[in-house]
């Protein structure tokens, strides 16, 4: 079937969308509504689909359109759930279950007959991790029972006029419903109000005097204050206390109209280092770094009147505090799971890793996990981080070193199996760090790109080793050139990914945990890390991983110090979400679209 994507931006569900669907036979392609109306009019009169599909879409479908065409709109509700911010009602009303629904475009947003619900669990995450997770699973389920349903052409949709059908209309969840009153909001409101906008449009509040969008919380059980009183910073983090607790912020953002040459997400504790030195507080609270915590933060990374309080590599069981970097040792398995907002690797972010993956490879195992947390496993370099600095060549250059030294300890790790299992999606050099380690596990709901094309990048971290090694070259020049979405099935197909873990998101960490047990256990263990270190002495011999590495970075600096690469504007428009990015109007008819995988 010939079938059309009409999305405001290709994110995360858009790709899973157009992966799986490509997966199944379908002929898909892609229009960003971003382009306007007479975009998608040539799409549609280009590619004369037999079915529009909109997975992602802020904006009305034309009349003619609609009128003309079986158009299917991709809703994060239940049936009769009507409005824009369905999901933010759910998580603020601590709804147990909520569900997607698949409805035909009709004159009436969000009111045309269903063609197929999905009901799932709301589990107490962040909005983004649940839409990429949870919301990703039950609307590709439902996507693909409507497509095989219109296929059929036996099915009737139900009209939401049904009795059966229980109308809300919502209306747009605003900031005036999000603000945090510090003074009397628990610690549990608070958080929700933050996991309640943690990736988009954020929570506004006054930081420092500074109006500020708070992204993410998480709880804090030591540290307290005086309500809305900063009280630390970790790993880019920002403590601040609650009238019964307190609160962990990774991430700020500036109001445009506050002048800020950042305003847009980047780690909070970078952020307060901005704010000029007459909003200071009194005081704070005393803390001291811990010598296990890696690489201090660089000048400017974090404001010195604040106390960087580190956290334990492996806190103390029953503890409820915020860290993104943690180990556990279960027998002779090691586990050294991560979570980075968005999956970006800042500089300190991989040097942080790296020494935590140096502790890890002093412990006394035989298999070590990298990864195993829900949500994205890694999207490679920090391009927020880069684009605020005050020289994003340097930085580029600087995150991308860090980066490769990571990528590096992997694949040097010849005394046990590594074993990079991706709970959620990863793209570019996060890929390609999964692909270090000598087996990639993913759960089925996870969408890999492994290419940087579409930042104007040749690509870095030891890809030209790592991906046809796994794929061939062919196929990996393929993957680099089209620049498209993998699902995790087709992944394993062509030998990216070695298992796949069909368990929801939030089954995963204990899947993995059995898993790397078994692996453990298995009789044939030794063997296979001898005959891994044998591997690698061979390769090393026929050529160095230095060689490798040279010639790429060699491609990578003459992109980051030419004023006039590309991948400056790329990566500006990227961050700043301005026209001009990595988008195409139109896939494959034309130029393929992709967001990258953030």
């Amino acid at each position: 079937m010939d079938i059309l994507l009409v999305v405001s931006a290709f994110n995360s569900l858009s790709q899973r969308v157009y992966a799986e669907l490509s997966d199944l036979g379908h002929r898909v392609d892609a229009v960003l509504a971003t382009h306007g109306p007479a975009a998608i009019r040539t799409a549609v009169h280009e590619v004369r689909p037999e079915l529009i599909i909109a997975p992602m879409l802020r904006t009305a479908l034309p009349e003619d359109i609609w009128g003309e065409h079986t158009c299917l709109i991709v809703h994060p509700g239940p049936p009769g759930d009507r409005g824009p911010s369905s999901l933010d009602w759910a998580i603020a009303q601590d709804a147990p279950r909520w569900a997607v629904t698949v409805l035909q475009a009709e004159a009436a947003m969000d009111a045309g007959p269903v063609w197929a619900t999905v009901p799932f669990d709301v589990p107490p995450v962040g909005k983004s991790d649940l839409y990429r997770n949870e919301v990703s699973d039950a609307a590709v389920a439902a996507v693909l029972l409507a497509v095989r349903r219109y296929g059929d052409g036996s099915f009737k949709p139900q009209p939401q006029s049904d009795p059966s059908v229980h109308v809300v209309r919502r209306d747009p969840f605003r900031q005036e419903l999000r603000r945090i009153d510090w003074e009397h909001d628990s610690t549990g409101t608070v958080l929700r109000k933050l996991r309640g906008a943690d990736s988009q449009p954020g929570v506004l509040d006054q930081v420092l005097g500074v109006e500020m969008f708070l992204h993410g919380g998480h709880p804090e059980d030591h540290l307290r204050g005086r309500p809305g009183e900063l009280l630390a910073t970790r790993a880019g983090a920002v403590c601040r206390a609650t009238r019964d607790g307190a609160v962990w912020i990774p991430e700020l953002r500036p109001r445009r109209s506050t002048g800020d040459r950042a305003p847009f997400r980047r780690p909070a504790a970078s952020v307060l280092a901005s704010i000029p030195a007459r909003s200071h507080p009194q005081g704070g609270i005393p803390g001291v770094r811990s010598p296990e915590g890696g690489f201090p933060p660089r000048a400017g990374d974090r404001p010195p009147w604040l106390a960087e309080v580190a956290a334990a590599l492996q806190p103390a069981p029953g503890r409820r505090t915020w860290t993104d970097i943690r180990y556990r040792q279960s027998g002779d398995v090691g586990f050294l799971a991560f979570s980075f907002p968005g999956g970006a690797m800042s500089t300190d972010q991989c040097r942080r890793l790296l020494a935590a993956y140096r502790y890890a490879l002093a412990r006394p195992t035989s298999v070590l996990v990298l990864g195993g947390a829900r949500d994205f496993f890694s999207n490679g370099i920090h391009l927020n981080v880069i684009e605020a600095s005050p020289d994003p060549a340097a930085e580029s250059w600087t995150n991308l070193n860090a980066m490769n030294d990571l990528v590096e300890a992997v694949l040097r790790t010849t005394d046990r199996l590594v074993v990079a299992a991706l709970g959620g999606n990863a793209a570019a050099g996060g890929v390609m760090l999964a692909l270090a380690a000598d087996e990639v596990w993913c759960r089925t709901g996870a969408v890999l790109n492994p290419h940087y094309r579409r930042m104007g990048l040749y690509g870095s971290e030891f890809w030209t080793y790592t991906l046809p090694r796994r794929v061939g070259p062919d196929t990996a020049e393929r993957l680099t050139a089209g620049a498209l979405p993998v699902s995790a099935t087709t992944a394993a197909e062509i030998g990216l990914v070695d298992r796949l873990v069909p368990v929801p998101a939030q089954e995963f960490t204990a899947e993995v945990d059995r898993l790397a047990t078994a692996l453990a256990a298995a009789p044939d263990l030794g063997r296979r890390i001898a005959a891994k270190a044998a591997a690698r002495r061979r390769d090393e011999a026929a050529r160095p991983l230095a060689e490798y590495r040279q010639e790429e970075l060699a491609r990578m600096r003459g992109v980051f110090f030419d004023p006039d690469a590309p991948y400056h504007a790329l990566r500006s428009a990227f961050v700043r979400k301005t026209p001009g990015g990595s988008a195409r109007p139109l896939a494959p008819v034309g130029e393929p679209v992709t967001g990258g995988g953030r």
